[in-house]
């Protein structure tokens, strides 16, 4: 393999739900420039009632040469100097012509083009419930390796939905691919897939994996009736490895940036562009491999090197939009309602699982958006210079002060919010969970809405404890929490996450950054390639190219951390009541002409 020398750099690109980023970093794995670019979203509510989502590859890599354009010239980087380029993306579904190679409009029910190229199905479409239910009442052994039941945040429903609704004969002409592996197609021309991709949200099972030989499984697809799509030794998903296919774990080489690409991005051509990763999978590389030592507020960089197997005990929690918990294991742990478990889809031979929560972010966004003093709130943040997010946490803590209460957590103490309002991921992996409120009053101020805003932050908090405590259950052994996404920035969430699940939690130095910084030591190991392919390890890049940051720790408050363990057993009792609560309803009609399922309006 190569070795970077100093004056090498390396070019990161994020694509998210709201927005595409690049940024380029040096041999150190030091930030040189960071750009951010919006990227569109199309909700058609009008025909579909708000559960449709899309989004479109040409108007994602326009956003993506503009960043990485940007990114050069910030950085006054000689373009000559960079060696690779690494992507991740949102696990959404990017939809191409097999024949021609152009964008299919996922936009029913004509499936016509707009001009604008909607061929994304984004991860957050939630259309297929049904074919989504059709899967999991298989109950094919390949759902064992992604929690027990697919979700329709997951490909296949997605590809499902699209045969069941599209004309036949563009359908046919179709072909699929995750975004993150659209992206190194968009920028090589090479039809390679991600082990990353595929296995996480595709249900593609390792060759060797309990007796998987060509990693697709065709019983699987023929039952769901996706057989078509088993064809041609499955060319319509990338084909077979090492037959008319190729599969490889994170950074790995794809090939060189095509010449098209290098014009439209500003860059060389032949730079060597990795393997990409979903989105949650590049945070997790951005921020486990920091050198930690659990001493209070730093991470100590100057301990000797980490051993590969330290990741075990981290967990790597990606909160954006919605939240992402990974975590790592030398062997196949099975945790039910956690995705996974994963092999080589960032490691060759070393395991994933992916628990989760649907909505975090989006969740606080829309229990403030939808109150009744959002608007005055929002503009007396805006008059004080601040977010509505920091203006709010500071309100709560006068609040507190003003009360004389010992802690922010005890004005809630008689509050208890249950938010999964779009469905439950992780544990529970049931789609048909939602929200739930104990305590509502008619409080329509300022400080009802902050007091509801705590108690969001509280039920996320209280989730992640109830996902560790999952996983650690069924064999992971967690003791520790790496952050990375735009929720780390809220102090008071930090501060109930580590004090709820009893863990530090490890804030990274790059915090609007951690999950592009791992993308681009996706570039660092494509560029690290021999000629016979072989390629640093990964971990080795991200020990020596990780950043340290800061350690939030529960504050031992004995009091708080005893009202805490009481709302997390009402939390429980909450998502376990709602459970029965649907199906002593559901008993009570079956049968009637109120039955859902009796196919009665």
């Amino acid at each position: 393999m190569k070795m970077a020398n100093a004056q090498e750099h390396y070019i990161g690109i994020d694509v998210g739900t709201g927005s595409a980023r690049a940024c380029i970093i040096d041999s150190s794995g030091e930030i040189k420039a960071l750009a951010v670019q919006a990227i569109q979203l199309w909700q058609p509510e009008s025909v579909y009632g708000g559960t449709h989502y899309e989004q479109s590859t040409t108007d994602i890599w326009n956003a993506i040469c503009t960043c990485v354009k940007q990114v050069i010239e910030e950085s006054k980087v000689d373009p000559s100097t960079v060696r690779g380029i690494g992507f991740d993306a949102t696990c959404s579904l990017a939809v191409f012509t097999h024949d021609t190679d152009e964008p299919v409009p996922v936009t029913g029910p004509d499936f016509a083009n707009d001009g604008n190229d909607r061929n994304v199905v984004l991860w957050l479409d939630h259309r297929p419930l049904a074919e989504t239910e059709q899967i999991n009442n298989t109950n094919h052994n390949l759902l064992r390796y992604v929690g027990g039941k697919m979700s329709p945040e997951m490909e296949i429903p997605k590809v499902l939905w699209l045969k069941n609704n599209m004309p036949a004969e563009l359908f046919n002409r179709c072909k699929f691919y995750d975004l993150a592996d659209a992206l190194t197609h968009l920028a090589t021309g090479s039809e390679t897939r991600s082990f990353c991709s595929t296995v996480c949200k595709q249900g593609y099972v390792p060759v060797g994996v309990d007796g998987s030989v060509k990693g697709w499984q065709e019983d699987f697809y023929e039952t769901i009736g996706l057989g078509d799509l088993a064809k041609d030794n499955f060319k319509r998903v990338g084909g077979v490895n090492g037959v008319n296919g190729s599969y490889l774990s994170a950074g790995e080489l794809v090939g060189g940036l095509s010449e098209n690409a290098s014009r439209e991005l500003g860059l060389p051509a032949g730079i060597a562009v990795g393997s990409g990763v979903i989105d949650a999978y590049a945070g997790w590389i951005g921020t486990v491999g920091a050198k930690v030592k659990l001493n209070p507020d730093l991470l100590d960089e100057t301990i000797a090197s980490n051993n590969v197997e330290q990741a075990f005990t981290r967990l790597a929690s990606v909160a954006g939009t919605s939240t992402c918990h990974l975590a790592m294991s030398k062997d196949a742990v099975f945790v039910p309602g956690v995705w996974g478990p994963y092999r080589d889809v960032l490691l060759p031979g070393y395991w994933m699982a992916e628990g989760g929560q649907s909505a975090t972010g989006e969740l606080i966004r829309h229990m403030l958006e939808t109150h009744a003093a959002y608007h005055t709130t929002l503009a007396e943040a805006q008059a004080a210079g601040q977010n509505i997010y920091d203006f709010l946490n500071a309100h709560l803590q006068r609040m507190a002060t003003q009360t004389k209460a010992p802690s922010i957590s005890h004005l809630v103490r008689h509050f208890f919010f249950y938010g999964d309002l779009w469905g439950n991921r992780s544990p529970i992996a049931d789609p048909n969970m939602r929200g739930a409120i104990i305590g509502m009053s008619s409080d329509k101020s300022k400080d009802g809405m902050a007091l509801l805003y705590y108690s969001t932050l509280e039920f996320i908090a209280l989730q992640t404890r109830q996902i560790i405590e999952t996983m650690n259950g069924q064999g992971h052994t967690i003791t520790s929490i790496f952050m990375s996404g735009s929720q780390c920035q809220n102090e008071i969430l930090m501060d109930l996450i580590a004090t709820a699940s009893g863990m530090p939690v490890m804030i990274p130095r790059y915090v609007n950054a951690a999950v592009v910084h791992g993308a681009a030591m996706l570039g660092a190991k494509a560029a690290s390639a021999a000629k016979d392919g072989t390629t640093e390890p990964l971990w080795n890049i991200m020990d020596r190219m990780s950043k340290p940051g800061k350690v939030v720790w529960s504050r031992g408050d004995p009091a708080e951390k005893k009202l805490l363990d009481a709302k997390y057993e009402i939390f429980l009792d909450q998502c376990r009541t709602q459970q029965e609560y649907r199906k002593k309803i559901d008993d009570a009609l079956k049968g009637s002409s109120l039955d859902a399922d009796s196919g009665a309006n």
